[in-house]
């Protein structure tokens, strides 16, 4: 499923015009949460005011077809079959929702990335103590990102699961997702992508990645509202999970002792939806798709390395990106700080974030790294903002 990315190129005035937040903020804490677009804030209001008007469920039936919709557009973006996606309230609930639907045993193996979020190891670290699983993390290459080689040498009849974060939360790193889903399917070891931080600032195709399951967000480069998020699941695999929970979406109750699953990865699913978030969501996907992923993922790209460039240039700032590829966030620290200088941003009316070492706790002790300042850029974001944030910086790294 192609989908035609209908902009050949980024109209920031457009893109700037068409968010409202860009006349009081320069922000670069995308990989925070995202500006919401016009259209986005349009298509939550508009659901609200009609659940006050007429009542939640009313305002849902009402809704149905554009709810609908949904599932259509995110199918479009990740090149998969509508079927094959669940909406969820967040990425967290996807990714975990995922991994315990699979059959984990003691003595099983996972193989991860020494750049796994926290919230991913923390439920490896408690498989291991409730199933007895094994986890391992791959090493990197030095590059950076995972070894590949290293990867394919781990594998033995005992890996059960391959799950990676594609970009990790500190650094500009981008995985190498696809040659890790070929080794995935050679093996026959089912995939886990956690997609939370690359959906919405590059094109991601779940066929050509190759993975089993994707957990993504709305907040973030998708630019949807808080609250939002889905998994893909590949029906080839569906058969094979078990969901860790059941409700009136998921399952049927059709005899007073037999339930039916839902189809698809709707299985997957809560009965409770906040729906007028889930419409900014498809709001959201929609207007990622009619700029182009392709170029989205070209200007942000550009915009980062160009960045990466100025800071690499003032004294006192040291960059920590890491990777062959690297995507739009930017990480660095100004003689050693982290911490104040994203304060000092912030006074500024300048939006970033700081990464801690326990969010990504093997890469940033393998790095000697405590804190890292992000910041996670976007094809909102014009020149003129560029230059501020790196004139704020620069005068920061002199009066240190």
């Amino acid at each position: 499923m192609n989908r035609p990315q209908t902009s050949p190129a980024i109209d920031i005035a457009r893109a700037r015009a068409d968010t409202p937040g860009c006349a009081g903020v320069v922000h670069f804490n995308n990989a925070g949460a995202g500006l919401m677009p016009q259209p986005v804030i349009d298509a939550v209001k508009e659901h609200i005011d009609l659940e006050a008007r007429i009542g939640g469920y009313e305002a849902e039936d009402l809704a149905r077809d554009r709810l609908d919709e949904i599932y259509r557009s995110i199918a479009w973006m990740l090149n998969c079959k509508t079927e094959e996606i669940a909406l969820v309230e967040n990425a967290t609930v996807a990714w975990n929702t995922a991994f315990y639907s699979l059959p984990l045993r003691p003595g099983d193996r996972v193989l991860t990335a020494m750049a796994e979020y926290a919230s991913n190891f923390l439920n490896y670290l408690h498989a291991a103590k409730r199933l007895g699983v094994v986890v391992e993390p791959v090493p990197n290459d030095e590059t950076g990102q995972l070894d590949t080689d290293a990867l394919e040498r781990m594998i033995d009849g005992r890996v059960k699961l391959i799950a990676i974060t594609h970009v990790p939360t500190n650094s500009g790193l981008v995985n190498p997702a696809a040659e890790i889903g070929r080794i995935a399917r050679k093996n026959n070891i089912p995939y886990l992508l956690d997609a939370c931080q690359s959906v919405g600032q590059m094109k991601i195709d779940v066929e050509e990645i190759g993975c089993d399951l994707l957990s993504a967000t709305g907040r973030k480069y998708l630019r949807g509202p808080r609250g939002t998020g889905f998994l893909y699941v590949r029906d080839s695999i569906l058969e094979k999970l078990d969901p860790p929970w059941l409700d009136l979406r998921s399952a049927r109750w059709v005899d007073p002792d037999r339930y039916e699953l839902a189809p698809g990865a709707r299985r997957f699913e809560n009965w409770e939806f906040n729906f007028a978030a889930l419409l900014g969501l498809g709001a959201a996907v929609e207007y990622a798709l009619d700029w182009g992923l392709d170029a989205i993922e070209d200007y942000v790209t550009a915009y980062a390395a160009h960045l990466r460039e100025e800071l690499h240039a003032i004294p006192g700032v040291s960059v920590r990106d890491i990777g062959a590829r690297q995507c739009g966030i930017v990480t660095f620290r100004v003689r050693g700080k982290a911490e104040e200088i994203a304060a000092a941003l912030t006074t500024e009316g300048i939006n970033v974030s700081v990464s801690v070492a326990s969010s990504t706790l093997l890469d940033m002790r393998a790095r000697g790294l405590d804190n890292v300042v992000r910041a996670g850029v976007h094809y909102y974001n014009d020149e003129a903002e560029a230059e501020r944030f790196l004139t704020a910086i620069r005068r920061l790294a002199a009066e240190i």
